[in-house]
């Protein structure tokens, strides 16, 4: 009886431990609440070819940033790149279409992309 007692008490224990760690984790200083914008690029196929910080197949997503940074129609530029594919901004290779992610995600997901210059 005492043993069955004594894992239970172990068990809570450890759910406590977990939760207070959990708690910790997204508390912590510095660490902000991810964008929609963001979720949407990790939903979607972007990771395939764009990082945040380096080139992968495509550009680092904060070197497209700073080429847009400060132009007024970036962000429908932006849109209409996803949306429709594109070549020649990086170079030769193609960005393939992107047709079935919608307007308004696509504008978070370019919204989130400016705001990393």
């Amino acid at each position: 009886m005492q043993g069955a007692r004594w894992k239970r008490t172990i068990l809570a224990l450890a759910a406590v431990a977990v939760a207070l760690f959990a708690l910790v984790l997204v508390h912590q200083p510095g660490h902000a609440a991810v964008s929609r914008g963001e979720q949407l690029f990790q939903k979607n196929d972007c990771s395939t070819c764009h990082a945040v910080d380096h080139k992968l197949v495509g550009p680092s997503y904060q070197d497209v940033a700073k080429k847009f940074a400060g132009q007024a129609d970036a962000a429908q530029t932006l849109v209409d790149a996803i949306k429709k594919g594109h070549v020649g901004t990086w170079g030769q290779v193609p960005m393939p279409p992107h047709p079935n992610i919608s307007d308004a995600d696509l504008k978070e997901i370019v919204d989130w992309i400016l705001s990393l210059k």
